[in-house]
């Protein structure tokens, strides 16, 4: 016996239909606009970020930045969409790639005796293992462009291969790895961070 005033079987029915839909609308949209699942295919971003890890990328914080005329920060780990060069060499434009922000408009970058300078001085670099094996003239970051650079440098096609890359080609910012568990956290972005 069913219980007095509860709705018919089928309209219980087309309200759980209703939720689900709801709720994969809601998971699909997350997905495009705030925070999308990625997974790391190649190792330009050893030690920070190994073969096939899984890791988080935050959508909406490039966008802020572009909107208030203001910039990522150096550290960041950002996914994008391959520069122009990349696709005229004949890369996927449909791939996305991912490299840390070592240079900001305006910064004067160099590579010279296995490390890179920002404007005069040495950038700490905690993240990286290994001393650069190529040097790299000053450039200086146009407006609107970014320096992006992997943190398995000398393995790495990046800015100091095809030059700055336009802030309007970032889809997003890697913020967690999720993906070994036994690596679950935050992507470190900063020499502040975990006491560096």
């Amino acid at each position: 016996m069913g219980k007095p005033n509860s709705p018919p079987a089928s309209q219980q029915d087309k309200g759980f239909w209703r939720s689900l839909i709801l709720w994969a609308l809601l998971a699909l949209l997350l997905r495009w606009v705030v925070v999308e699942p990625r997974w790391i295919p190649s190792g330009s971003m050893l030690p920070t970020l190994q073969v096939q890890d899984r890791i988080l990328v935050e959508k909406i914080r490039p966008r802020i930045s572009r909107s208030r005329h203001g910039h990522l920060n150096r550290g960041d780990v950002v996914v994008f969409a391959p520069p122009e060069q990349l696709v005229a060499a004949g890369y996927d434009p449909s791939a996305a790639l991912i490299k840390r922000i070592v240079g900001l408009p305006g910064d004067q970058l160099q590579v010279s005796e296995g490390r890179l300078s920002r404007n005069g001085s040495p950038a700490e670099e905690p993240w990286l293992d290994e001393t650069i094996d190529y040097g790299m003239d000053p450039v200086i970051v146009p407006e609107g462009q970014l320096w992006v650079m992997g943190d398995n440098r000398n393995s790495s096609l990046d800015s100091h291969l095809w030059g700055p890359l336009p802030e309007s080609r970032v889809i997003g910012t890697a913020f967690w790895r999720y993906w070994p568990l036994r690596r679950f956290g935050p992507i470190r972005t900063s020499v502040n961070a975990n006491g560096g």
